[in-house]
């Protein structure tokens, strides 16, 4: 039976989304797998976050230790050298936390990597075969990994369904296992990102656009829509990096992190580094001429046309309603 512990990330108390997704990975993986969460930190936020998963994992592992108060990998790959079997398979979320802590963590191990997996195509004996996208994902690549050794591999979030609970599991403290933990480097400050003129994290309702916006002067268009819908206009990296709208409008991992309701992705090919941070499972429409863009593989609706003759016309029919 192969051992899989999944590494929850969380922040101000709160779990990842990605936390829900590991138990669907586990199951891609073997049918048969034993499932540990793998919770560090310190103090009230990690008691809740552990206690919380235990709701969704069977055991849950909790690591306190005053040197894990803050997100360090060289610290967090210590503790889980020092806790998880040998032949442990660790899951990671593949964002930027989990970008630094997985590739040296599967040196500490001695174990096998795999990254920004999202799907799996099944086990045979120990070699399990895991599928990635590469070139922004159009194309898909198939990597077979050797777990007989145990892996770290890290995880996209969104790629894998939510599980809702019923799991009834217990937490096990193996603080005292951790071991030394100090560091060479050493967290200092949190620096919080600028808020600008509109909080794109507290709208329900996102008209996101990309590169088919072609120019400043068409993000009217763009306006136009977004108040018609009651919503707010966000944006993918290059309009930020054309300067046409504010780093504080956009969504990704460089940018800003949202949970709507319903993601209207205008224009936008549904880069990794841009979906990532769309979190929450909203419903998504995506609008785009090319019909192979990566963002068609997520949306809910998927309509192949020129935003620039769509917003408009969306926009008067939902005035008409």
């Amino acid at each position: 039976m192969t051992k899989i512990f999944a590494y929850i990330p969380f922040k101000n108390g709160a779990a990842e989304d990605v936390a829900l997704e590991f138990p669907s990975v586990a199951k891609k993986i073997d049918e048969s797998a034993s499932l540990t969460a793998v919770v560090t930190g310190s103090g009230a936020d990690l008691d809740k976050v552990a206690n919380d998963m235990t709701a969704v994992y069977s055991e849950v592992i909790k690591i306190d230790n005053a040197d894990l108060a803050y997100p360090n990998a060289e610290v967090v790959r210590k503790a889980l050298v020092n806790v998880l079997p040998a032949d442990a398979v660790i899951l990671v979320g593949h964002d930027t936390f989990g970008m630094d802590l997985a590739p040296g963590l599967s040196v500490k191990m001695d174990s096998a990597y795999a990254a920004d997996i999202v799907d799996f195509e099944g086990i045979e004996g120990s070699t399990l075969k895991t599928i990635r996208q590469e070139l922004g994902g159009a194309v898909y690549t198939h990597v077979t990994v050797d777990i007989s050794s145990g892996a770290v591999m890290t995880i996209r979030p969104g790629s894998f369904a939510p599980v809702e609970g019923g799991a009834g599991g217990s937490v096990t403290d193996k603080s005292a296992d951790a071991g030394d933990l100090s560091a060479k480097r050493k967290f200092l400050e949190i620096v919080e990102a600028e808020v600008g003129d509109v909080d794109i994290t507290k709208s329900d309702v996102l008209v996101s656009i990309g590169r088919g916006i072609e120019d400043e002067d068409n993000i009217e268009i763009a306006q136009e829509l977004a108040e018609a819908m009651k919503a707010v206009v966000s944006c993918s990296r290059p309009i930020v990096d054309a300067k046409w709208l504010e780093k504080s409008r956009q969504v990704g991992t460089s940018g800003q992190t949202v949970k709507p309701k319903v993601y209207m992705a205008m224009g936008i090919s549904g880069s990794f580094q841009h979906m990532g941070g769309v979190k929450g499972n909203p419903f998504i429409v995506a609008v785009n001429k090319n019909p192979k863009a990566p963002i068609f593989q997520v949306a809910d609706v998927g309509i192949v046309e020129d935003i620039l003759e769509f917003m408009p016309e969306l926009a008067e029919a939902i005035k008409d309603l």
